[in-house]
């Protein structure tokens, strides 16, 4: 059973850095595609950024420029470093995969998930 455990979050201030770590476990890394979704009190999931691991990621607008994912095959994580942010980025950030060769955006076409850290930015 693959399973995903992140980590990282905590509070900043506007301006500020975090890195969120999702390690897997169950499964190859490399198996999956893998993405970031967040979710803000009172609002719908949204998508975050994704990686298919050879060259191919995706950003949502608001956060281009200022969020990287990455992987770690050797050690089965994925990342998500964010800069400069914002009171706007403030949301419990999922980790999810899927199975396959296509990035999706649609959280239900996404077969596993982690348990969601907290990220809250502060003005």
């Amino acid at each position: 059973q693959v399973q995903l455990v992140e980590s990282g979050g905590g509070l900043v201030q506007a301006g500020g850095s975090l890195r969120l770590s999702c390690a897997v476990s169950g499964g190859s890394l490399s198996s999956y595609i893998m993405a970031w979704f967040r979710q803000a009190p009172g609002k719908e999931r949204e998508v975050v950024s994704a990686s298919r691991g050879i060259g191919s990621t995706y950003y949502t607008d608001s956060v281009k420029g200022r969020f990287t994912i990455s992987r770690d095959n050797a050690k089965n994580t994925v990342y998500l470093q964010m800069n400069s942010l914002k009171p706007e980025d403030t949301a419990v950030y999922y980790c999810a995969a899927r199975r396959g060769v296509l990035i999706r955006l649609n959280g239900y076409e996404y077969d596993y998930w982690g348990q969601g850290t907290q990220v809250t930015v502060s003005s």
